[in-house]
């Protein structure tokens, strides 16, 4: 007799919550075993990666880096900071701005005072 839609439906849910059940046993396992290394080998967060820079590493020779999933090789992983912009304006203070964003209250006052954004070109 063919099984109706319904029913493999029920069959695929079943085995789905097997499936989860077996991978948290599992993942308890696992996470006990990198907690006893990070403690072994006395890793701090950081060098993980975790909360603040990272450590520096170099990937493990004959094993390239791994494109982040859904990026092209090569391009910058969402929320990775950018590199710095040069100062495109700076006044005899020293203040400087890019010119990106808002105008800083110092260039603002100055271009109200008359002087022109030229005045203040690197």
């Amino acid at each position: 007799m063919a099984k109706t839609l319904a029913q493999i439906q029920k069959q695929i849910d079943a085995l789905q919550r097997e499936a989860d059940a077996i991978r948290n046993h599992e993942k308890s396992g696992v996470i006990d075993r990198i907690k006893e290394a990070i403690a072994h080998y006395g890793i701090t967060a950081a060098e993980l990666g975790f909360g603040g820079r990272a450590a520096k590493s170099t990937p493990q020779a004959g094993k390239p880096k791994a494109a982040a999933k859904g990026a092209a090789a090569g391009a910058k992983p969402r929320g990775a900071k950018k590199g710095t912009v040069p100062v495109k304006y700076r006044d005899d203070a020293g203040n400087t701005w890019t010119g990106r964003g808002s105008q800083p209250k110092w260039f603002r006052a100055a271009l109200e005072a008359g002087k022109k954004p030229e005045d203040f070109k690197v």
